[in-house]
């Protein structure tokens, strides 16, 4: 297991200053601008949190028809490149505190069951496509490993440096996928081939791509992801 997760420099784009620009933190944050002063923000983010948990519902999202697809306004955003990564080589790590990691090729994974949906991806700069994904529910996957009854969190790693957190009701909702295909096609590169993440219950930016390792852990580090360590929300509820 390594949790050296690395620091990348603002070359996507300006760094939003969020304080619960989702969900209920609209409500507690007003409008989600750096408004307030952080101080505040350092109080209202672990409440924020809270009350997301505790909104959080393993019901499924209700989802869209195909007809409402719509393929041109899913917006690629990356860092300042995109990773080759050889699908035929790919393999990812499931490791951290469970009792059986695994390694898995993209072959491995796509024997396991397709889960298919239809929903809306929300970006918080503002933009919504709806999008159609397929791949293997992340739940599956963290069932394999045996996760250690004491297991609270989930971080991903990414082939471009990029990291992530969540907690693990939302990794193991029935609509949180590790997704390698979109609208009926193989993923592309750029939307974070071979494998990333899709759900309809978090923020975009928790939506890593070119994930290439899962870290099962029961407390959360003081590195949370690559935007939250720069002042964006953690929990990014929807």
């Amino acid at each position: 297991m390594s949790l050296i997760l690395p620091k990348r420099n603002l070359s996507r784009r300006r760094l939003l200053q969020l304080s619960g620009l989702s969900g209920i933190g609209l409500l507690l944050n007003g409008c989600g601008t750096s408004l307030l002063s952080n101080s505040v923000s350092q109080i209202s983010e672990p409440l924020n949190q809270r009350l997301q948990e505790m909104l959080l519902s393993q019901k499924p999202v209700p989802e869209f028809s195909i007809t409402d697809i719509e393929p041109d306004k899913l917006l690629v955003n990356t860092f300042d490149f995109t990773p080759k990564i050889d699908p035929a080589q790919f393999q990812l790590t499931i490791d951290g505190e469970v009792s059986n990691p695994m390694q898995l090729s993209m072959a491995d994974i796509q024997k396991l069951p397709l889960t298919s949906m239809v929903i809306r991806h929300v970006c918080v700069e503002g933009w919504a496509a709806i999008v159609q994904w397929g791949g293997v529910r992340l739940q599956d996957l963290i069932t394999l490993v045996q996760p250690k009854s004491s297991v609270r969190y989930i971080y991903f790693k990414s082939a471009d440096g990029y990291y992530e957190s969540w907690d693990i009701a939302s990794a193991m909702h029935p609509q949180t996928l590790m997704a390698y295909q979109k609208n009926g096609e193989p993923l592309s590169a750029d939307n974070g081939a071979p494998l990333r993440l899709a759900s309809p219950i978090k923020l975009g930016y928790k939506q890593s791509k070119w994930v290439t390792e899962i870290i099962l852990v029961s407390k959360l580090l003081p590195v949370k992801g690559y935007w939250e360590d720069q002042g964006y929300e953690w929990f990014a509820g929807l």
